[in-house]
């Protein structure tokens, strides 16, 4: 049976009865706000031609965002013709509304290539200092967790404290994006962001809604002055840097991350190439790589003392200091103690921070990277 149905009033009904139970609820129902500006939204679904797609498609990629006042993106209109080409589909089949679906037979906006946006080491103590120094203290637990698990934004908001085991270090997710369960181990540093919170048996871990959530990362980028990063690229990082561990295979990265398709790892492929064009070439056996993998820089700051002597400080170790009557005396104290502390760790297997981890509000022009292995010169940080 043949049914007299308008575009608008395909959209409503589409809203009403199928975005409705879909997981992505909130974003379809912006898509189809969008949708029903469009000014041929009062024609019958019967009469919209491929032309019409078309003539839409063009208009909105010519529009600028009122968010970010950029041009709206391929990827924003391409999820627009897909939502369109449903109705279409849900109209021919179930409704009645209309014959064929013109959305099929018009191009969409080639799909842009995928992000590589990478955290800069300044990028991400900035952005710890900031979240560690928040009113609300959720906000680092959460950034600290999206860096460690690669969780999405999502599964980080809806955690629930009866789904997490701080004891065995998991947190299980009975609803993704892919519509599967998952178990997501939890490092210690994760399990240190959640511990900081007021741990509960039960009920929601974070207060954070996905609009208030992306509100504070606006926020804290424009404070910062850091351009062009999405909370989502803290899950590229975390990917990567799983990769970069070089202790895990694909499937056991897939298994932590979600991706229900390798091909979606293929992009941090170039990762682990990196590290074996190093054995390739011979660089050295598995115990010198891990041995200088140890001897890293860290942030430090050189202060002089009331008594006239200078005072090299290790920020990530706490107590970590090096005094002199110079700034080369002072700086190769500090490089004894940061050389032996990291050998001795290593000796012992014990954990020590990653650089710039643990930083206090500092003005950053004063600290510098202390090489433990380096020879010290230190006038120009004083």
């Amino acid at each position: 049976m043949k049914v007299d149905m308008t575009v608008r009033e395909g959209l409503e009904q589409y809203q009403r009865t199928i975005s409705i139970l879909k997981k992505g609820y909130a974003q379809e129902t912006y898509r189809i706000s969008q949708l029903l500006r469009w000014a041929d939204a009062d024609l019958p679904m019967r009469e919209i031609t491929s032309p019409h797609v078309a003539r839409y498609r063009d208009s909105r990629l010519q529009q600028v965002s009122r968010n970010t006042g950029k041009p709206i993106s391929a990827a924003t209109v391409r999820l627009e013709m897909s939502l369109l080409s449903n109705l279409f589909d849900i109209g021919c089949i179930e409704w009645g509304a209309c014959d064929a679906n013109p959305v099929k037979q018009v191009r969409k906006p080639k799909s842009p290539p995928g992000r590589d946006r990478r955290l800069t080491v300044r990028e991400d103590r900035q952005i710890l200092r900031y979240c560690k120094h928040h009113p609300t203290t959720e906000l680092y637990s959460i950034v600290v967790l999206a860096l460690e698990s690669a969780m999405r934004q999502g599964e980080i908001l809806r955690l629930e404290w009866e789904h997490i085991n701080l004891k065995l270090g998991i947190a299980h997710l009975p609803e993704t994006k892919n519509g599967t369960k998952r178990d997501v181990p939890l490092s210690i540093r994760a399990r240190a962001a959640l511990t900081r919170l007021e741990v509960k048996s039960r009920g929601r871990v974070f207060s954070y809604t996905s609009n208030g959530l992306k509100s504070a990362w606006r926020i804290m980028t424009q404070r910062l002055g850091i351009e062009d990063l999405h909370f989502h690229d803290l899950r590229h990082e975390a990917c990567s840097r799983l990769t970069e561990l070089d202790r895990l295979d694909i499937m056991e990265i897939a298994a932590i991350t979600g991706h229900k398709s390798l091909a979606m790892l293929k992009r941090y492929t170039h990762l682990r190439a990196s590290r074996l064009v190093k054995k390739l070439e011979g660089t050295g056996s598995r115990g010198r790589q891990v041995i200088m993998g140890q001897l890293v820089p860290y942030p430090a700051i050189a202060e002089p003392t009331k008594e006239g002597r200078v005072e090299v400080r290790v920020l990530d170790f706490e107590n970590m200091k090096g005094y002199g009557h110079s700034a080369e005396v002072a700086m190769q104290s500090a490089q004894d103690q940061l050389l032996r502390h990291l050998i001795t760790a290593l000796r012992d297997r014990t954990p020590v921070p990653p650089p710039n981890q643990y930083l206090d509000l500092i003005d950053e022009s004063r600290v510098f990277m202390l090489d433990p292995l380096a020879p010290a010169s230190l006038d120009q940080h004083l």
